[in-house]
């Protein structure tokens, strides 16, 4: 079966797009062979402060058939380097809706990080073959501490066992 995101990572490999896989969906990866061990309803990736990116994100999420939105409304036409500068400006999250309830939120914050820092400790997973570039398990943790959400703060209790133990794994290459 293949996996949701590998389409929308191939394309944004083709592309040439900066992005990390965060959240709940990156953690999982640090899990036994990659097996999803927490549940999550979307994919969060993190993109730099880059219009001309942003613009080939959404140029790559158009060519894997999904559907761009923001503030529950569909981003209109054109999907240029302007509107690109106005979301930037905004930290405005783009969410991708696809196929199968597929939800990829494209997301310019990480709390308590900048890309830069990210991107630079990132390893990649092979999801279907693609490369995906992740977050290290210990920055998602620390950006969901940082973030004080609810939401967060229940995951964190409620998998703390899971994380610790999956902190103290050596790193996969």
């Amino acid at each position: 079966m293949t996996h949701p995101l590998s389409p929308l990572a191939g394309e944004l490999r083709r592309r040439g797009v900066r992005y990390v896989l965060i959240g709940v969906s990156g953690a999982n990866l640090y899990g036994p062979a990659g097996q999803a061990v927490f549940t999550t309803d979307d994919i969060d990736l993190f993109l730099p402060l880059d219009s001309d990116n942003l613009v080939q994100a959404w140029g790559a999420c158009e060519d894997s058939g999904l559907e761009l939105w923001s503030n529950e409304e569909p981003i209109d036409q054109p999907r240029d380097r302007w509107l690109a500068e106005r979301m930037i400006e905004r930290r405005a999250l783009t969410r991708v809706t696809g196929p199968n309830e597929l939800l990829v939120d494209l997301t310019l914050v990480m709390k308590g990080f900048d890309f830069e820092a990210v991107w630079d400790a990132r390893r990649d997973f092979l999801i279907d073959g693609v490369p995906v570039p992740t977050a290290r398990l210990l920055h998602i943790v620390e950006s969901k501490q940082a973030t004080g959400r609810d939401k967060d703060k229940l995951f964190l209790a409620t998998h703390l066992d899971a994380l610790q133990q999956l902190l103290k794994k050596p790193d996969r290459p």
